[in-house]
């Protein structure tokens, strides 16, 4: 890849892993989860699973990205070129990739349409302060039905979205993801701040900092513990080739270590903030029993909670904003593994690898928006074609891709290559490589086989 040699920015490279990182499995699942599983019990071992496997994980991959200076194939051949078969891990990754990106297109469609609904005002035109819970509740399930379950809405957002993704990857990295990353990190964290002060000055804004920051251990299990694991894994990109790909345009003197630990630190940052400002406003506005999982927070409670505020639409365009911003940021980040592995396995133009990419997401994501709606009649092994593609690619193919590839950097790759990557070529002291290899080598593999059979029995 020629851009290798001339991206030296590592400010914008770093900024646009965490767009890779930071996107809305901080907002989907964060809440949900923390709500389930007792409030700070959970935030507490989410976090020790973000130190104790994100990090040491995230380097291995950034390790094996900068020193096989390829894509999420090449990579194993460049590191062991006598090892065969060992780039089928990659292709795993890319494929887990592309159909996480098929849906998750759908996704950012359905922020962007809230986000246009937000500014006309046409997402609130039937709300009014005298409207109790319950009829709120149904009239934004109403509007997340004819938003979301429509047959052309969702996907003209899609392809405004496909359209958009087109735009900056064609671009290429240093004028196309690196400028988007500079430009849109930064907006989404002053956005985050913005959210979490408006938030905290909440009339019961103390109860909700209560129950987030207060754990209730009583609540742990044992699926406690691998939901928080699970969380980890998910939000922080690890297996998807993402890491991989954008740590092979890193420069040779990028501190590896200091890199994982700066990405994990913001995304766990993020999912932090995020926290801050759902919980003090549901329980403000007396939403405190209702279900914080996924859409049904994203697209029925906050806009109810909105619908009480003040300068509702303003509140209510800022954050459909700062959840567009974390969906391009992340489908951008999908879609550039695929790219690279055109541009480096078969000598693809930058232009006809984009192509090669976004083209065939015209059709795949029409048929992913499609079966949430008109075609949800339509099943494979009782789930709509979405939930089916969402399952396969995030609770199965990532897990394994996630064991191999420790098992990779643990048990086949050169000790030496490891160390050599995280060290600088010995330029750089480093007093937690043992402990790192450790854990890629035993502690990760171990856990991340936990979450794949805990969701099988």
């Amino acid at each position: 890849m020629s851009q290798k040699t001339t991206f030296a920015s590592k400010i914008g490279l770093i900024a646009a892993t965490v767009g890779s990182a930071v996107g809305l499995g901080n907002v989907w699942r964060f809440p949900a989860e923390t709500q389930a599983n007792g409030g700070a019990a959970f935030l507490l071992i989410y976090m020790a699973c973000v130190f104790l496997l994100g990090i040491p994980v995230m380097t291995a991959e950034f390790s094996l990205g900068r020193g096989g200076a390829s894509d999420a194939t090449g990579v194993f051949r460049n590191v062991t070129p006598g090892k065969k078969g060992w780039w089928l891990v990659g292709a795993l990754a890319i494929l887990a990739s592309y159909l996480i990106l098929s849906f998750y297109m759908v996704v950012s469609g359905w922020t962007l349409e809230y986000l246009v609904q937000s500014v006309t005002g046409h997402l609130y035109s039937s709300a009014s302060p005298a409207v109790g819970p319950d009829d709120a509740e149904r009239l934004f399930s109403d509007k997340m039905a004819q938003y979301i379950t429509g047959t052309y809405r969702p996907l003209v957002m899609t392809y405004i979205m496909l359209a958009a993704n087109l735009f900056v990857l064609l671009k290429g990295v240093q004028k196309g993801i690196e400028k988007m990353s500079n430009i849109m990190m930064p907006l989404l964290f002053v956005l985050l701040v913005v959210f979490c002060a408006v938030s905290l000055s909440l009339p019961k804004a103390a109860e909700g900092v209560e129950f987030f920051l207060e754990p209730d251990f009583s609540a742990i299990s044992a699926g406690t513990v691998v939901n928080a694991l699970g969380q980890a894994f998910f939000s922080l990109s690890l297996a998807m080739g993402i890491l991989v790909t954008y740590s092979s345009y890193y420069p040779k003197d990028t501190k590896l270590t200091r890199t994982a630990v700066t990405v994990s630190l913001l995304d766990l940052g993020v999912a932090i903030l995020m926290g801050l400002i759902i919980f003090p406003a549901v329980m403000t506005f007396g939403l405190a029993d209702h279900n914080l999982a996924g859409s049904a927070l994203v697209f029925i409670t906050l806009p109810e909670i909105f619908a009480q505020m003040g300068s509702t639409q303003v509140w209510s365009a800022l954050f459909f904003l700062l959840l567009s911003v974390g969906a391009f940021t992340s489908t951008i980040s999908l879609a550039e593994v695929s790219v690279a592995f055109l541009e480096c396995r078969f000598s693809f133009s930058r232009t006809k690898a984009v192509l090669t990419v976004i083209l065939p997401l015209f059709v795949l994501s029409s048929i992913c928006s499609l079966s949430v709606g008109p075609w949800s009649g339509y099943t494979i092994c009782g789930m709509t074609i979405f939930d089916f593609l969402d399952t396969v690619a995030t609770n199965i193919m990532l897990p394994v891709g996630g064991i191999l590839m420790c098992i990779y950097m643990g048990w086949v790759a050169p000790r030496s290559f490891f160390h050599n990557e995280m060290t600088n070529g010995g330029t750089l002291k480093s007093h937690i490589f043992g402990i790192v290899a450790f854990i890629v080598k035993w502690v990760a593999p171990l856990l991340i086989a936990t979450v794949l059979v805990s969701q099988f029995i």
